[in-house]
């Protein structure tokens, strides 16, 4: 800021400013002349207080009178007077200690003003003192000791910046000079500011290493100029940063291990250790194999870290006896060292022997002699010598030996005889065991079966078969099933089971059972009656199907059960036609009276017999009960005179059986005293009644519509009956009859044996049965035959037989590809017979011929072949007959053929020609890997003499594989330091081919760095390295992309490429540097915290850690730290403490870039401070008035202040200003004086306060300001009259209100405010109807609340209208006026009121209702009217009470009666109705009105009943009975026909499924879609086929499948739909007993 003297005066930081000085010396304005001096003094710092400094009135040319008289004193602005003037000596001595850095830190000069003032007249004397520096502060570190990391790979003129010291003291007596402790490393380098002040840095002249020496700790001496001279001391500690320059070193060049052939899976080998100079990461150590191919990769592993090599594959010694590895060490860095591991393997004996073969009978017959041979097989151990010797033999104690032959060859043959009902089945196991230590052995199991002989009888499970059957049962029905075994199996085991010629009551067995041949199921031939046979005894005979048969027999006994098939029979009372009086009851009959017993029996037996009885109908059956047990009908109450005289009981008669039998008995009952009144009862005399006539109609015709329907029904029925009957005759003739073969142990189904005629079913097959769904099953007893034209025989005879089944478009060979099994659940006895369906057709092959060992002389040869690999199929190998001497004829004769223990056989033997071809294709590399010479052997055997031929091929390898490697990319990480000659082993390319086809060698792309270098391993296989020939450079190239191709030696040649990724690691090699040597900036003056000045920037050609650059200012005096302050990433530098120009106008900075290697770089900062304008103007208020009236005139004065500004020049000039746009305005005085006036007229109604606010701003760029509010309010005058808020106010009041209430409130406002805004409410005189409002309504003068005078009537004033003024409190009062209309509302307050009916005391009757009458008659209708208006005149009509409420209704909103039912002769004439009328109102209010209604067809039947006058009338009572007694009787014998006719059907359908008689025809019906099958079709008659079941069919298992093509169909007289049709329809199908439920409940799909 300005410091009031002349620009070209400097303005010394002293420790008071002189800014403040024209304060003090302001009132010499007033003065014309004024006497001024200036003198100057030197002194030194630290002078004791008193010390003289100079004589200032001898200096000045003053006496010591007139510094007393002119009261000469010493004017400065600062706290602390550093000097004294002593006016009595004249002279100026020290007051304070003076110390020259606290006082100017190290500006130089250094020195301090102030003025010396005289009065009378005024003089001015400014004196200088400037002060001289002493030495008296040593160079000072701000810490102890400076810290330094520093790569081991800086280069060497690196520089390091050093902490620079600080002594306060200036010139001479500073900082003159560092010195660095002597070492072979650093020297001192010592530089000077542009303040003249000294840094030093440390510079690497020799380079570091971190392995010999890690640490360095050195000095740092500051020396000052200084007498005498001070020196202040730092230490300075260098910890050395490790760098990548040592590769890993193993500690062995060669590993020699052992290992167990066949030793488990992570099984220890050896561990490798290789060390590194170096730490941290570049001292980890990772280890890896090196070029090894995929086998070794698969058996070896190398932990990374510790170096453990471990087996993970399977070590098998006869592929390797030793194992030679390479295992490289690499760093972080990428440097490398390798060293060999050589494993030697252990032999053990792993390989077991070899059983192959060679030929196996089975089964074997049960009568096969000792010595039978039964296999022959070869054993062979993959071992050699002791491991390969093998010995053979059986392992079990069983009835078989082997027997050894040439080459490994043994033979297996039985020793005893052999019984296969002892053990059927044999499981051999061969043992093959080698001389190996410890041994091993291989074992064959040979599942060897005995095949059977017929030479055991079948045997009967029980010695005697009981069972029980019902009497009445259905014939055909099964009673029991029989079962024998057989130890023997298949046709030895075949039971079949025949029923024993025998007599029962003088006729055969057969006229009463029949038994199954097959299952054993016995079932009667015919229905037993207990009454005459009670029980059967009979013997079973079961023959097997052996040659010759053996058989046994059983002997069966069925007991016959009684059923309830016999009703009860009414002995009493006798039924007779014209009976119509049984007993007669007299009315004097009390409680329990005995009318009559009625007296049954039943035929049957036991619980059968048991009868009950029970009162079914009853005239009464209030009356009578009957005895449950006993049958006595008693009376259970006493007979009155009312009871009618003819009672008719109906009782029923129950036996006790399952299912229950009846019988009914009706029971006349006359209830009467005498004979006579019976009589005249139960005659049929007419009486001449009138009775209601259309009951009687109705009843007529009823019967007689039930009547016709009934014999239209039999009428239709017959006729339906009759027309099928000749249609199912002429449609059963058919040119092709059933071929009447029955095989063995199969019943005649001709009706003239024991199979009914219902177990004849026909299939018929469309013209795609080839390919269709349809399924046969063969039956668990193996009763389903195939009958056709063209064969007799049955299914298997005819597969076993060379017939159309052989052929491959048979369609029961389709059949056989997808065999059906049984579902159903079988009885352990049914589960061994349980087979498939659908027998397959079998093809035997012709088996294998044994070698004949009987032979003394085996004939053997061997030959050998050479072929190339990847020949196609059936490319000629040899011409093996030629080659071994062999002709054609002795090949086919001697069943020549290829034996080989492979999977695949690659040769094929055609012996037609006697050449040996390719039978697959022949991959060398997938049969011998990398094995040289590649080759596969086999035998050639023959037989009848036996030859063992021996051919070996050779399979000579092409050039068919390029060399692979195994990444498409090798990415390598070298770290720039690398050494020369640092070798980096590349990964190996592998080629499946072998000889010269294999790899050759490598080639690397050409570049500036690296050469290649080959090498080869012990098993031949190269391998390369690259060698580093130059020096790596990240800054210049960070990554390189090279190529490595291997190439092989084939023809055409083969290579294969893999790219090399290097990325060049970096090191610590460069130091940052700036862009900039000095960098300019400006900063405001008071610029806030945060301020950003200047962003300075270094770059480090380095990466990573090595490249990231912190920055610090370096060497910055304590106060300037306060102020400024460095990100040390970003390098932005910011204000962090107040900037005041009027201290500092210019900061010099020097900045250090550092990275993490320690290396440093340094830059200078200069700021300058840009002065602002930072003091605003003062305000002072002198005097401010408030209120002031609204009626003030303008130009009105309210306040005066006064405005200064403390800054000077134009930053000290002041104008003020009002800132609203308010009617006020500022005058200008002398003196900095304002005066605030009004500037318009003032209406506090508008406005009624002001917030004035004056702005008093500097001149300054910018320009500061400052505010002062004056909060001024307008005093009110009355000038404003009442305003209502409505124009009209309305408002509404209900009729009949209370004198005094509130009808509604009028509000006005008055713009004013306190007494000129208070206001009375007055009501202006008017009339309303001839009388003044004031009676009707008043007015609350202070509120505004109109109340209601009196209570007002809707019927006599709907509305009011009047004026209320509403007038003020001011002088003069000021007034208006508002219109006012109230509303008055109806109310309910009027009852309805009935106009019809009209109510009178002698009206009774007031309508009539015919009888006739239908739903929804009106009978009249109610009239009301009510006085209020709207919702209150709204009438509703109820019906409050009546006679009958189920009879009449009323309107609810028109009140017309009306009727809700059918009037009927049961209603009362006379029907009292009470309706209520209400209204809508709130309370509602009502009336009510009586109604009289008559019921009646004439006038005088409404008088009668209205006068009480009583008719007798007689009704005939007996013709309603009688009418409705005959429609039951009709309608019952209606449905009961319908009942029996469809029982009747069911009956006859389930019979004619069960005993259909197969003499009637196959029905030649074709459906749509399917072909004719009697040979005039393209269907062939053997695709036509007929199953014929057996006696025991019912529970056989031949089964049918659903077709998916949907063309099966089921031919029978009863249906002519498909089987999916029968079973979807819902007809009697459904039964339980139906054979078809049976069939697809055992169906499968």
């Amino acid at each position: 800021m300005a410091c009031g003297m002349p620009p070209y005066t400097r303005c010394v930081r002293w420790r008071f400013g002189c800014g403040q000085i024209w304060q003090i010396l302001f009132f010499l304005f007033y003065l014309n002349h004024i006497v001024s001096g200036h003198i100057r003094y030197s002194i030194p710092e630290e002078m004791k207080k008193g010390s003289v400094i100079g004589n200032v009135a001898q200096d000045l040319g003053l006496d010591l009178k007139r510094l007393r008289s002119g009261r000469a004193r010493i004017v400065t602005g600062e706290s602390i007077q550093y000097t004294e003037l002593r006016t009595d000596k004249g002279i100026l001595v020290v007051n304070e200690r003076i110390d020259r850095e606290q006082l100017c830190g190290d500006v130089t000069p250094c020195s301090f003003s102030f003025e010396v003032i005289l009065e009378n007249p005024m003089e001015l004397h400014q004196i200088t003192v400037e002060i001289t520096d002493i030495n008296d502060h040593s160079p000072t570190f701000k810490r102890d000791s400076i810290h330094f990391e520093i790569s081991e790979s800086a280069n060497s003129g690196s520089r390091f910046s050093l902490t620079s010291a600080e002594d306060p003291d200036v010139g001479v007596n500073g900082l003159r000079e560092y010195f660095l402790t002597e070492n072979d490393n650093f020297v001192l380098k010592q530089n000077s500011n542009a303040d003249g002040k000294k840094y030093a840095e440390m510079v690497l002249q020799k380079p570091l290493d971190r392995e010999k020496q890690p640490n360095l700790s050195l000095k740092l001496i500051a020396v000052d100029g200084g007498t005498p001279q001070r020196s202040g001391t730092v230490n300075i500690d260098i910890t050395i940063l490790d760098a990548n320059d040592n590769a890993p070193v193993f500690n062995q060049s060669v590993y020699k291990a052992t290992v167990m052939e066949n030793a488990p899976k992570d099984t220890y080998v050896t561990t490798v250790n290789a060390s590194d100079a170096d730490i941290g990461s570049y001292g980890m150590v990772t280890y890896y194999f090196s070029d090894l191919n995929s086998g070794l990769r698969d058996l070896f592993t190398i932990d990374e870290k510790s170096g453990v090599i471990l087996i993970t594959g399977l070590i098998d010694y006869e592929k390797d006896k030793k194992y030679e590895l390479r295992i490289d060490a690499k760093d972080q860095g990428g440097l490398t060292d390798s060293s060999k591991v050589i494993i030697e393997v252990t032999d053990v004996n792993d390989n077991a022997p070899i059983i192959s073969v060679m030929s196996f009978t089975s089964p074997v017959s049960e009568d096969s002699p000792p010595g039978t041979t039964i296999g022959i097989i070869n054993v062979k151990d993959l071992d050699s010598s002791e491991n390969g010797q093998v010995t053979c033999k059986i392992e079990q104690n069983a009835p078989f030996k082997i027997k050894s032959n040439l080459r490994n060859y043994y033979t297996l043959v039985t020793d005893t005889v052999l019984d296969r009902e002892s053990v059927s089945e044999y499981n051999i196991t061969v043992v093959a065991t080698d001389a190996g230590m410890p041994p091993l052995s291989t074992r064959k199991n040979f599942n060897l079966k005995i095949s059977d002989v017929n030479d055991n009888a079948p045997v009967f499970l029980q010695s005697v078969y009981i069972a029980s059957i019902p009497e009445n049962n259905s014939p055909g029905v099964s009673v029991l099933t029989l079962l024998a075994k057989d130890p023997d199996v298949n046709q030895n085991a075949r039971v079949s089971y025949i029923l024993e010629d025998t007599n029962i009551g003088g006729s055969p067995v057969s006229g009463y059972i029949t038994v199954n041949a097959e299952s054993g199921v016995i079932h009667s031939v015919r229905s037993f009656d207990y009454e005459q046979i009670k029980q059967l005894t009979f013997v079973v005979k079961a023959q097997d199907g052996g040659s010759p048969p053996l058989n046994s027999n059983v002997t069966v006994k069925i007991m016959i059960q009684d059923q309830n098939d016999n009703p009860p029979q009414v002995l009493y009372p006798v039924q007779t036609g014209g009976s119509l009086v049984a007993e007669m009851v007299p009315r004097s009959a009390d409680v329990g009276y005995l009318v009559t017993k009625v007296v049954a029996v039943d035929v049957d037996s036991g619980q059968n017999a048991w009868l009950s009885y029970k009162l079914q109908k009853a005239t009464d059956r209030a009356l009578f009960e009957v005895g449950l047990q006993n049958g006595e009908i008693r009376t259970i109450r006493q007979v009155t005179d009312k009871d009618a005289v003819k009672q008719r009981l109906t009782v029923i008669v129950e036996d006790n059986g399952q299912p229950s039998r009846s019988a009914t008995v009706i029971v006349n009952v006359a209830v009467a005293d005498s004979f006579p009144e019976v009589l005249s009862e139960f005659t049929d005399f007419t009486h001449d009644k009138e009775y209601n006539d259309n009951l009687t109609f109705y009843l007529v015709l009823a019967l007689a519509v039930v009547s016709f329907l009934f014999i239209t029904c039999l009428v239709v029925i017959i006729s339906v009956k009759i027309y099928r009957w000749r249609q199912s005759r002429i449609l059963y003739h058919s040119n092709l009859p059933v071929i009447p073969y029955y095989p063995p142990r199969y019943s005649d189904t001709l009706g003239t044996g024991t199979l009914q005629h219902v177990y004849n079913y026909e299939v018929c097959r469309t013209t795609d049965s080839r390919k269709s769904d349809c399924k046969f099953g063969r039956a668990g007893s193996q009763n389903v035959l195939i009958m056709d034209p063209s064969s007799t025989g049955t299914m298997q005879r005819i597969q076993n037989e060379k017939s159309i089944l052989d052929e491959p478009d048979s369609p029961l060979e389709h059949i056989g590809e997808a065999q059906l099994f049984s579902s159903r659940k079988m009885s352990s006895s049914d589960m061994s017979y349980q087979q498939p369906l659908c027998r397959r057709r079998l093809h035997y092959g012709p088996l294998r011929v044994l070698f004949l060992l009987y032979f003394f002389n085996i004939v053997a040869g061997q030959i050998r072949y050479s072929i190339p690999e990847e020949m196609k199929k059936g490319s000629l190998i040899g011409n093996v007959a030629q080659d071994l001497g062999l002709d054609l004829k002795r090949l086919r004769s001697g069943r020549a053929r290829i034996v080989t223990g492979e999977n695949i056989q690659y040769t094929e033997l055609k012996t037609d020609k006697g050449i040996l071809v390719v039978n697959e294709r022949i991959d060398r590399e997938q049969l011998c890997g990398d094995v040289t010479p590649c080759s596969f052997s086999f035998e050639i055997i023959l037989e009848n003499p036996m030859e063992l031929h021996h051919v070996t091929i050779e399979v000579l390898d092409v050039n068919d594989h390029p060399p692979v490697f195994k990444k498409s990319n090798i990415m390598l990480d070298i770290s720039e330091s690398a050494n020369l000659g640092a070798r980096f082993v590349l990964e190996s390319a592998e080629d499946p081919d072998v000889g010269v086809n294999g790899l050759q060698n490598y080639i690397l792309t050409s570049n500036d760095n690296f050469v290649l270098k080959q090498h080869v391993n012990p098993d031949g296989s190269k391998y390369a390295e690259m060698v580093l020939q130059k020096q790596l450079d990240r800054e210049e190239v960070s990554h390189l992309s090279l190529k490595l191709i291997a190439m092989d030696g084939g023809n055409p040649q083969r290579s294969g490429t893999v790219n090399i990724n290097i990325m060049v690691l970096d090191v610590n090699d460069n130091a940052p540097v700036f862009n900039q040597s000095v960098y300019k900036a400006t900063v405001i003056e008071n610029a806030a915290k945060g301020t950003n000045i200047v962003t300075v920037n270094a770059t480090d050609a380095d990466s990573g850690s090595n490249g990231y650059i912190t920055y610090s200012i370096s060497n910055v005096k304590s106060n300037i730290a306060d102020l400024l302050s460095i990100d040390q990433v970003s390098g932005v530098l910011s204000v962090s403490g107040p900037i005041d120009f009027e201290k500092d106008k210019k900061y010099e900075l020097r900045i250090d870039a550092k990275d993490q290697g320690g290396l440093t770089d340094s830059s200078k900062v200069i700021i300058e401070v840009t002065d602002v304008n930072d003091n605003a103007p003062i305000i002072s208020v002198m005097s401010f008035t408030s209120p002031v009236s609204e009626d003030s005139p303008p130009g009105t004065t309210i306040g005066i202040i006064n405005a200064k500004d403390l800054d000077s020049g134009e930053n000290g000039q002041v104008t003020c200003k009002i800132e609203q746009n308010a009617p006020f305005k500022i005058k200008s005085n002398l003196r900095n004086y304002y005066t605030l006036v009004t500037d318009t007229v003032l209406d506090r109604e508008s406005v009624s306060e002001y917030n004035i606010t004056v702005v008093a701003t500097d001149a300054g760029m910018p320009p500061l300001s400052t505010k002062r509010t004056f909060h001024f309010k307008v005093s009110d005058v009355n000038d404003n009259a009442p305003v209502f808020s409505q124009g009209v106010y309305t408002a509404f009041i209900a009729e009949n209100n209370s004198p005094g209430v509130s009808v509604l409130t009028v509000k006005a406002k008055d713009p004013d405010e306190n007494q000129n805004a208070r206001i009375s409410y007055i009501l202006e005189n008017t009339n309303i109807g001839g009388s003044p409002v004031s009676e009707y309504v008043s007015i609350n003068s202070e509120s505004g609340v109109i109340h209601a005078v009196r209570a007002f009537d809707y019927e006599q004033i709907k509305q009011l209208v009047f004026f209320i003024k509403a007038q003020d409190g001011g002088s003069p009062p000021l007034n208006s006026n508002v219109t006012v209309k109230i509303m008055i509302q109806d109310q309910n307050d009027n009852s309805p009121q009935v106009l019809y009916p009209v109510q009178t005391g002698g009206s009774l009757v007031a309508e009539m209702v015919p009888r006739s009458a239908d739903v929804g008659y009106l009978v009249t209708k109610v009239v009301a009217v009510d006085v209020d208006s709207g919702q209150n005149a709204w009438l509703s009509y109820k019906l409050q009470k009546a006679t009958d409420r189920a009879l009449f209704e009323v309107g609810l909103q028109n009140g017309e009666i009306r009727t809700i039912r059918q009037v009927t002769d049961k209603d009362a004439v006379k029907q009292r109705l009470t309706v209520i009328v209400e209204d809508n109102g709130q309370p509602s209010r009502s009336a009510t009105v009586i109604v009289n209604v008559a019921v009646a067809d004439s006038f005088p039947e409404v008088l009668s009943e209205f006068t009480d006058f009583t008719h007798d009338k007689e009704y005939n009572d007996n013709l309603t009975f009688y009418l409705v007694l005959a429609l039951a009787v009709v309608s019952f014998l209606f449905i009961t026909c319908l009942v029996v006719i469809i029982s009747v059907k069911i009956y006859r359908w389930r019979q004619s499924r069960i005993l259909y008689h197969s003499n009637l025809p196959v029905i030649p019906y074709y459906p749509p879609r399917y072909s004719d099958t009697l040979g005039t079709g393209t269907l062939q008659h053997v695709y036509n086929y007929e199953v014929c079941r057996t006696t025991d069919s019912r529970k056989s298992d031949c089964k049918f499948g659903r077709a998916g093509s949907q063309n099966v169909l089921i031919m029978d007289p009863s249906s002519t739909g498909t089987i999916q049709r029968i079973q979807n329809e819902k007809s009697i199908l459904d039964e339980p007993d139906s054979p078809l439920e049976h069939h697809s409940a055992d169906s499968s799909y």
